[in-house]
C-alpha cells in the first residue's frame, strides 16, 4: 500500500508522490518563542515527529525544516514587560523548548532556522515581490503585499477575499491600497530590534519569514508543509500568496494540519486560564505517556486532555512494557527477527494518512496475542512458541520506534515508575519489598491470615500487588 495523505487544500486523501524520487522536503511552522510551550504546541511537534520518522522508515531522504519565530510583537512585549533584551527572551524559550522536546523523545529536525538569522533572505524576498508588482512600500510606513495581485488568494482556507471585511481580523489602515493587504516589513519603533533595509530600518512581518526560510532551504516548491489548524488562515494562506506570487509555481504539494488540544472538553484559552504547559504535564506524567496521549487520536481530530484519559494511557503503556518484560523473561529476542503480520497491520495504518490511532490499536492487539500464546504454555516454552513471541515482541518494538515510545528497558521503566510513585510520599521501597517477601513466606507456610493482613497493610499504602507465575510484583495504585 502506498502512502496517502489528506491534503488540506484539496480536502481529499491523495497518493503521496514527492517532487524528487526518494526525497522529501518538509517545512513545519515552529513556535514563536516568547513564553513556555503548552500541550497544543507539543501535539504539533509530536505529530510531525512521527510523520518525519515514518517518511524516513519508508525509505525517503527527508529534509525536515522547522523554524523558530524569534522576532515578533509578542516577544518584544514580553521583553518590555521584563525589562530584558528580546534576544535574551527568545534564546531562553528556545532552550526550554529543546529541553522539553528532548524529554518527549522528539527527533531534531534537519534544519532549525531562526528568523533573525535570515533577515537578508527576507529582504531579498520582499524586494522580489516589489519588483514583480506584488508588493508596495508606503513611504514612512510598511511594505505591504497586494492581495489583488494574487488571483488565487483563499484557495487553502476556502475564504473569498471579497467577503473578508476589515475590522475584527483585518486591521483598518488607510495607508493600504486594500484593507486586506498584509505587512511584509514594519518600520522601526523606539525600543524595538531593527535591521537596515531599502525601505528604512525595521523588521519583518510574521508571514514573510516562513516564505523566505522555506525558499532558502527547500526551494521554490516543496512536498509537505505542516502546522496546527489555527495557522491555515491567515498564516499559511499568506505564505502561499507570497511564494506563488514570487515564483509563479505551486508552493506546496501537500498541506497537513493537526487538530487542537482541548482541556476537560473546553478549548484552551487565556480567558479560561486553562493553558496547560508541557513542563507541568511532564512533572506529573512519564514523557511516553504524554506522547501516547497525543497520538491516541488521528492527528486531524481534536483531542481532550483530562485525568481520565491520562490514566487510561498510563495503564496502556504499562501493558505494553509488561508484555515486553514477560516476553524477554520467556527468552524472546528482537535482534534479526523478520517482521510479522502485526507489523503489516501497523504499516497499513500509518500509510493511511498517518493514522496513529489505528496504529496504536495494533500495538495492543499484538500484546493481547502475545499474552494469550504465553498463557497457553506450561513451565517450558517450546521453540515454536518462542519464535512466535519473538516476532510479536520485535514488531512491538518496531512500532514503538515509529511512535517514539518503548524506548526504555522494561525493568528501567517500572523501576522509575516505582521511584516516581514513592517520591514525596512517606513510603519505603525496601520496606514494601520486605512485606511482600513476608507475605510470600506466609502463603508458603499456609498462614493465610497473615498473608491477608500484609495485603491489607499494603492496600492501605495504595500498593497494588500482582501475583503471577514468576512471583509477585507491585506498583503504586
Amino acid at each position: 500500500m502506498s502512502l496517502r495523505i489528506y491534503n488540506t487544500q484539496t480536502r481529499t486523501k491523495e497518493t503521496f508522490i514527492p517532487l524528487e524520487k526518494n526525497k522529501v522536503k518538509m517545512y513545519v511552522c515552529g513556535p514563536t518563542v516568547y513564553d513556555t510551550s503548552h500541550i497544543g504546541h507539543a501535539r504539533s511537534v509530536v505529530v510531525f515527529d512521527v510523520v518525519f520518522r515514518w517518511l524516513r522508515h519508508s525509505g525517503y531522504d527527508v529534509c525536515y525544516v522547522r523554524n523558530f519565530t524569534d522576532v515578533d510583537d509578542k516577544i518584544i512585549n514580553r521583553a518590555n514587560e521584563l525589562g530584558q533584551d528580546p534576544k535574551e527572551i527568545s534564546e531562553r524559550y528556545i532552550k526550554e523548548f529543546h529541553n522539553e522536546m528532548d524529554a518527549l523523545n522528539v527527533l531534531r529536525p534537519t534544519i532549525e532556522p531562526k528568523a533573525t538569522e535570515h533577515i537578508q533572505d527576507i529582504i531579498d524576498f520582499i524586494q522580489r515581490l516589489i519588483d514583480k508588482g506584488k508588493a508596495y512600500h508606503v513611504p514612512g510606513s510598511d511594505v505591504f503585499f497586494s492581495i489583488q495581485s494574487f488571483d488565487e488568494y483563499g484557495k487553502l482556507s476556502g475564504r473569498n477575499p471579497d467577503d473578508m471585511m476589515p475590522g475584527s481580523r483585518i486591521a483598518v489602515d488607510d495607508k493600504k491600497r486594500d484593507p486586506k493587504d498584509f505587512t511584509l516589513w514594519k518600520p522601526v519603533k523606539p525600543g524595538e530590534p531593527s535591521w537596515p533595509s531599502p525601505w528604512g530600518d525595521g523588521r519583518p512581518g510574521w508571514h514573510i519569514e516562513c516564505s523566505a526560510m522555506s525558499y532558502k532551504y527547500l526551494g521554490e516548491s516543496f512536498d509537505i508543509h505542516g502546522g496546527g489548524k489555527d495557522l491555515i488562515f491567515p498564516h499559511h494562506e499568506n505564505e502561499i500568496a507570497q511564494s506563488e506570487a514570487a515564483f509563479g509555481k505551486t508552493f506546496v504539494r501537500y498541506w497537513i494540519h493537526n487538530g487542537f488540544v482541548d482541556i476537560n472538553n473546553e478549548k484552551m484559552s487565556k480567558s479560561l486560564g486553562n493553558f496547560t504547559m508541557i513542563k507541568d504535564v511532564l512533572k506529573d506524567y512519564h514523557p511516553e505517556v504524554m506522547r501516547m496521549f497525543l497520538l491516541s487520536k488521528h492527528y486531524r481530530s481534536p483531542i481532550d486532555y483530562n485525568d481520565t484519559s491520562m490514566d487510561e494511557v498510563i495503564s496502556g503503556l504499562d501493558r505494553l512494557y509488561a508484555f515486553v518484560e514477560r516476553a524477554q523473561g520467556a527468552g524472546a529476542t528482537v535482534n534479526g527477527v523478520e517482521p510479522g503480520k502485526e507489523w503489516a497491520s501497523f504499516e497499513a495504518a500509518m500509510d493511511d494518512d498517518f493514522n496513529t490511532a489505528r496504529a496504536m490499536a495494533t500495538l495492543f492487539d499484538t500484546v493481547k496475542t502475545g499474552n494469550r500464546i504465553l498463557d497457553q504454555q506450561g513451565e517450558t516454552v517450546s521453540p515454536e512458541t518462542l519464535s512466535a513471541v519473538s516476532t510479536l515482541c520485535a514488531d512491538l518494538k518496531r512500532m514503538g520506534s515509529i511512535l517514539g515510545i518503548l524506548a526504555q528497558e522494561p525493568q528501567d521503566y517500572f523501576r522509575a515508575k516505582k521511584e516516581s510513585g514513592l517520591a514525596g510520599k512517606d513510603l519505603d521501597g525496601d520496606a514494601i519489598e520486605r512485606l511482600i517477601q513476608e507475605r510470600v513466606a506466609a502463603r508458603q507456610s499456609k498462614n493465610f491470615a497473615r498473608a491477608d493482613e500484609i495485603r491489607a497493610e499494603l492496600d492501605a499504602m495504595n500498593i497494588v500487588l500482582e501475583d503471577g507465575p514468576d512471583g509477585t510484583t507491585w506498583k503504586i495504585g
